[in-house]
């Protein structure tokens, strides 16, 4: 899955605490946070300390795989052609 958000990453974080049947006490135990903190996060993730997030995700059994996006290949005469064609109208 790709998680391209904050909200969208707690989210995803909330429903994996879901399967695991755990509650926010329960992950917070595991973080060594306050329970507090793990709703701050589910409900506000921005402003979530990134040192948090990775005791969350720890807590949870998870880590954290970072990947280039996919990108659409273009030919590079199609490249070519539309700069040109964008210079030209500029002119």
């Amino acid at each position: 899955m790709a998680i391209t958000t904050s909200k969208l990453l707690a989210h995803t974080l909330r429903e994996f605490r879901y399967q695991l049947s755990l509650s926010q006490v329960d992950v917070a135990k595991l973080a060594a946070v306050k329970q507090t903190t793990i709703s701050a996060f589910e409900n506000n993730p921005d402003a979530t300390k990134l040192e948090t997030f990775f005791k969350i995700l720890s807590a949870l059994e998870l880590e954290l795989s970072i990947q280039p996006r996919p990108k659409i290949k273009q030919n590079s005469e199609e490249v070519i052609n539309n700069t040109n064609n964008n210079i030209d109208e500029d002119w």
